[in-house]
């Protein structure tokens, strides 16, 4: 009788491991799966977008940007003709430059597969006697100013789209006076609207003073911020630039919707050292200049750029900073530290084979 006893329990003991294994592999079981439907629910979103470039053609030089446009256009999302200001009566006005331009442009962009070809709309305002007048704050006043100034000012920027077969236009007015940033904002928001009608599109380039934080700016265009002209013809000689600088603006930028870009710029500057005044020049003409320096181009650590001195024919000294694709590169490299991966470049024109890579350079991001 014990042994039969004994027996029972030793089942009962079984049974007891048993039942206790089967509940905790039904219980990691159900973790697993738990884990599974809502573990991954509760995961950041992985978006992966590409990652994208775009270039800017200045009428006034535009045999030596669609000499390089070839070699990039594979490479871009946009590219935008910088080639509309105004008259004194303030209506567009365009060059002859851009009219002998354009045909040329567009079948480079067509043999590129570039199917985004914008027209930069600039606050320079050209006399018909001669003269003109650069980033004038008045004119956008005058454009801005009520719905009926908005209104005929779109008309006419529509009409010009339209008229040139463009993808789009792009606002770069700059200056703009404190008074003025909430009218402008709506003729973003009207401009935009129209466009979309019509199956066009809408970039804003803002300069590095613009109160980009306190805009109601509406959803759906290209915002670009200006991320040079540090030192400039303003200034002393120094970096269009420098890791610092971009670093900031990219992070003002966060806030603006969509996919911005930061707008870097290539070439330089040429100091003279006895007036103090500044020439703009361009990455060939730079690297030309430094062939005959006192020494050669010195690397800025804080910016990338390059920087060197020389004696022109009369004896006065110079002090040259500029860009180069490995200068580009670091300032790509402190927007991208802080979220923002979209380029857009100031000029194409007479860029050196490093920038041109630059200006190539596809691939995607995956942020959260």
């Amino acid at each position: 009788m014990s042994r039969i006893r004994s027996s029972n329990r030793r089942k009962r003991t079984v049974a007891l491991y048993a039942f206790a294994g089967l509940f905790v592999l039904s219980a990691g079981l159900l973790y697993i799966c738990r884990q599974d439907v809502f573990g991954a629910a509760s995961k950041p979103k992985i978006t992966e977008f590409k990652t994208e470039r775009s270039v800017w053609l200045a009428d006034w030089r535009w045999e030596a940007g669609v000499e390089q446009l070839g070699n990039v256009a594979k490479g871009l999302t946009s590219l935008q003709l910088f080639a509309a200001y105004f008259d004194e009566s303030d209506r567009l006005l365009f060059t002859d430059e851009f009219r002998e331009a354009l045909p040329v442009v567009q079948q480079e962009v067509d043999r590129g597969g570039l199917n985004r070809l914008f027209l930069t709309l600039v606050n320079d305002i050209k006399y018909q006697g001669g003269g003109n007048v650069q980033k004038d704050s008045e004119l956008v006043t005058r454009l801005v100013k009520d719905f009926s100034s908005r209104s005929s000012h779109i008309n006419e920027i529509i009409a010009a789209v339209e008229s040139y077969g463009l993808s789009g236009v792009e606002l770069d007015y700059e200056r703009i006076d404190d008074k003025d940033w909430t009218n402008y904002a709506q003729l973003i928001r009207e401009l935009h609207a129209r466009l979309i009608g019509k199956g066009k599109e809408l970039r804003v380039v803002f300069e590095p003073r613009a109160p980009i934080e306190r805009l109601d700016l509406p959803e759906g265009p290209v915002y670009i911020m200006m991320a040079y002209n540090l030192f400039g013809n303003h200034s002393g000689p120094g970096p269009k630039a420098d890791d610092v600088f971009v670093r900031q603006l990219a992070a003002r930028m966060k806030g603006l919707s969509g996919q911005p870009y930061i707008a870097l710029s290539s070439g330089g500057f040429d100091w003279h050292g006895e007036t103090g005044k500044a020439a703009g020049i361009t990455e060939r003409q730079a690297a030309d200049l430094a062939s005959g320096a006192t020494s050669p181009p010195v690397r800025d650590k804080a910016s990338g750029a390059l920087h060197f001195e020389y004696m022109d024919s009369s004896g006065a000294k110079h002090n040259v900073w500029y860009a180069d694709g490995k200068t580009l590169g670091q300032w790509i490299q402190a927007a991208k530290s802080k979220g923002i991966y979209n380029i857009a470049i100031w000029r194409l024109d007479e860029l050196g084979e490093e920038s041109l890579k630059q200006l190539q350079s596809t691939g995607s991001v995956q942020i959260e």
